[in-house]
């Protein structure tokens, strides 16, 4: 009878790791955005994220049972803010931290000071270090933290999908012609983006060009008469704190004249300005945005009983 149990048991197992999957206790390894090589022991089952968006591509990745900890203002998917915070992206709490007891910590270089990311290492955490800066730097970040917690599978699905969306967007704009953009991420004072920001990335995605894309600051100051120097053909943006319409009247009662006759579209910020697959829904807007100015265009060219 003991060894008909036994043979029993020893069949079972097999099925019993086809039904109830586990993460395998495998050594991962991945050179991050410093160039440096972090190795875990096992996938990472405590994650701590130390960017909203860093938090939103993690559950993108499969991974978001794994995250214990994430900072403020992290509330994309909904289930982040429920989670423990660990200060913000400009300072953390390094004893939050280490109350976690995290497996993994993901850092943000333009984000977070390097002395907070040193000081996490000193106290025995592996911590990879990212910084996307081009939209094809998503979908890999998205299978890099898949390797990370052992969640391959969601995020390549994650990643393949996003890269589809990009690629039909580019092609559907890639003969377009071109319209001059401003871009604004604030108000006071009047911030945009040069060549390298993501959101730069968008605008060429559309078949648009940044006016401010040889400046070299990523996100400089700029007056209304640089503005109105660089030449833009329609303004773009959501940074302000009273949204679409302190936005758009915003630009109505612009200072400088020739200014207010410009198309002003609102794109939401979360939706552009974290660098997360989300941002497919961000581009969509800029690229429904610079078809109206195209369209504007062709109807000011029309002859006037044309357009009757």
């Amino acid at each position: 009878m003991g060894r008909a149990v036994l043979r029993t048991v020893f069949l079972l197992i097999p099925v019993c790791y086809f039904l109830f999957p586990t993460v395998e206790a495998q050594q991962v390894s991945v050179i991050d955005d410093r160039g440096t090589r972090v190795t875990l022991a096992a996938p990472a089952q405590r994650i701590v994220a130390l960017s909203p968006h860093l938090a939103e591509l993690a559950f993108a990745a499969g991974a978001g049972s794994q995250v214990v900890g994430v900072v403020r203002h992290s509330d994309f998917p909904p289930a982040v803010r429920d989670l423990p915070q660990v200060g913000d992206a400009a300072r953390v709490d390094f004893e939050r931290i280490a109350l976690l007891k995290p497996d993994l910590v993901l850092a943000w270089r333009s984000g977070n000071p390097a002395g907070d990311v040193a000081r996490v290492e000193q106290l025995g955490f592996a911590v990879v270090v990212t910084e996307p800066a081009r939209l094809s730097d998503i979908p890999r970040l998205l299978r890099m933290i898949g390797e990370l917690a052992g969640t391959r599978p969601a995020a390549e699905k994650a990643a393949a999908g996003f890269e589809r969306e990009i690629a039909a967007l580019r092609a559907r704009h890639a003969d377009a012609s071109r319209v001059r953009v401003f871009y604004q991420i604030w108000h006071r004072p009047l911030l945009t983006v040069n060549g390298a920001h993501m959101i730069s990335d968008v605008i060429a995605l559309c078949g648009g060009d940044n006016v401010f894309a040889d400046l070299g600051q990523l996100t400089p100051t700029v007056s209304l008469e640089a503005v109105l120097a660089a030449g833009p053909e329609v303004m773009l943006g959501g940074g302000s704190a009273g949204g679409e319409r302190e936005f758009t009247d915003g630009w109505r009662a612009s200072a400088v004249p020739a200014l207010r006759e410009l198309p002003a579209f609102y794109v939401d910020p979360d939706l552009i300005q974290r660098q997360t697959p989300r941002i497919v829904a961000g581009a969509r807007a800029v690229c429904a945005a610079l078809e109206e100015v195209r369209i504007s265009r062709q109807d000011a060219k029309a002859p006037r009983n044309a357009r009757k």
